[in-house]
């Protein structure tokens, strides 16, 4: 079933509004398909204009640039820690923006979109000092 982005047919107030066309090719939304952990895999699809984006359907390696030292290295994604747009996408190991993942080099947060560039980038945080050590 696709997603349709077209008007709606109902106005704000509640009431209906009469259709003045059928549905269009070009109002329909694209397939909803999740980055997940494991193997790499990547899918093409069309935009709109014929151009080509990249959608991430699996991936086991991310981009890891570190602030501290200015280096970017490749690192192997363990799980997924937190995901602030979907609490339940924790536990499915669903990779969006903004998403928190457990790599070799550590805690790792996603800066790209993997839905629509094809790439996985994140930045390291930084370790979080424990309550203990103010002691």
């Amino acid at each position: 079933m696709g997603i349709w982005r077209g008007r709606s047919r109902r106005k704000s107030t509640g009431g209906r509004l009469r259709p003045i066309r059928k549905k269009r090719r070009f109002e329909i939304g694209p397939e909803l398909q999740h980055a997940t952990v494991g193997a790499g895999t990547v899918k093409r699809y069309r935009g709109r204009g014929g151009n080509v984006k990249l959608r991430i359907l699996t991936a086991q390696k991310v981009n890891v640039y570190d602030p501290a030292t200015k280096v970017t290295k490749v690192g192997t994604i363990v799980t997924v820690r937190e995901n602030s747009s979907n609490p339940n996408y924790v536990q499915r190991n669903i990779i969006t923006r903004g998403a928190v993942l457990e790599t070799d080099l550590g805690l790792v947060q996603i800066r790209s979109r993997p839905g629509q560039d094809g790439v996985l980038n994140g930045v390291r945080l930084a370790k979080a000092a424990s309550p203990t050590a103010r002691r």
